[in-house]
């Protein structure tokens, strides 16, 4: 995990990928990491394999990729794809991930005080490698997690200027995930 942070703490933007046209964007970036949040089970390796390629290091939304079962087999499916690590907003799949020692990374919805106490309770129970939080345009609730866990966080959602990045990494994000093309390079 040590690499992992420190390629975040070298370049703490990771590419959030939706369609084909911009990951070929993303893999031409300064970017290390890249999050693969939508494909299907036909194209999948083909697309890890591009990553791969730039010597990138890859997770894949598994919830998200079309024809793969959201169940252990889907995870050992993706794994033996060349993916590096998975994200999940499923707790039973980061809890799978981490016992065969795959890099995860839970991904939390913050929409009230609440959601931020049950997201510290599923951090707790599932021990993710890092903890996506959405929107990541909300300081003060990265804040109160970060105080709260020792999971590194990443900011992901509605992030769209230089600034809500440099607000989100000072709130205690190590990184952020963004769909914005032009935010690939911009630090």
């Amino acid at each position: 995990m040590e690499n992992l942070i420190d390629k975040l703490i070298q370049n703490p933007i990771i590419p959030a990928i939706r369609d084909k046209a911009i990951l070929e964007y993303a893999i031409n970036s300064e970017c290390k990491i890249i999050f693969l949040l939508h494909s299907s089970i036909l194209t999948i390796k083909d697309e890890i394999n591009m990553i791969k390629q730039k010597n990138k290091i890859v997770f894949v939304h598994i919830d998200l990729i079309e024809g793969v079962g959201k169940d252990e087999k889907g995870i050992e499916f993706i794994i033996n794809c060349g993916a590096d690590g998975i994200i999940s907003t499923r707790q039973n799949l980061i809890n799978y991930a981490a016992f065969l020692s795959v890099p995860c990374v839970q991904r939390i919805f913050l929409i009230d005080s609440q959601s931020i106490t049950s997201g510290l309770k599923i951090i707790e129970n599932s021990k993710p490698t890092l903890i996506e939080v959405l929107p990541g345009v909300i300081p003060k609730a990265i804040q109160r997690l970060a105080i709260s866990t020792t999971v590194p966080i990443i900011a992901g959602g509605m992030i769209e200027t230089k600034e809500e990045i440099i607000h989100a990494l000072s709130s205690g994000a190590v990184a952020i995930s963004t769909s914005k093309p032009e935010l690939f390079s911009i630090i």
